[in-house]
């Protein structure tokens, strides 16, 4: 089974020099904190602000590459999580086939930001995360105390 999540945010934390992307779903129960480079949090972030850069950037590239041949990304899964590295595949329509190609969380997140495609997580996924269980620690934590918060989307959203 498999949990549409929402990107609520990206997080500097200054304790391992990366960046946090902040999953959280619907119901505000699980929440997904995924540590990635600091490449991958601009690309996200250039996302999340809408903001288009001069060149393109290489998430950027692989869409405009998909959109030349009427590919479409029809969702990103968060399909694992193993030794605290998470594992993602990111679902596509080409023609009358559908493809799944295995990625890093952070470039299928990039790629669903320009999309507009759905992000979902997979149960185990959920249940692997909460043994570890970072989130007392990341919703106590106030932004200065943390880090530089990059981009924190409302609740609204």
């Amino acid at each position: 089974m498999i949990t549409q999540m929402q990107i609520k945010g990206l997080m500097f934390d200054p304790y391992n020099n990366a960046y946090i992307v902040v999953l959280r779903d619907e119901e505000h129960s699980d929440m997904l904190p995924i540590w990635v480079g600091k490449s991958e949090a601009g690309a996200i972030s250039m996302s999340l602000e809408n903001v288009t850069p001069p060149r393109p950037m290489t998430h950027d590239f692989m869409k405009s590459l998909l959109d030349a041949y009427n590919a479409k990304i029809i969702s990103v899964v968060i399909t694992d999580l193993s030794e605290h590295t998470y594992f993602a595949k990111i679902h596509l329509m080409f023609e009358d086939s559908e493809y799944t190609v295995d990625a890093r969380p952070s470039d299928a997140i990039a790629l669903a930001l320009r999309s507009n495609a759905p992000v979902f997580a997979n149960d185990c996924v959920n249940r692997k995360q909460s043994s570890e269980n970072p989130k007392p620690l990341l919703e106590k934590l106030k932004p200065e105390e943390y880090g530089k918060v990059v981009h924190s989307l409302s609740e609204t959203q």
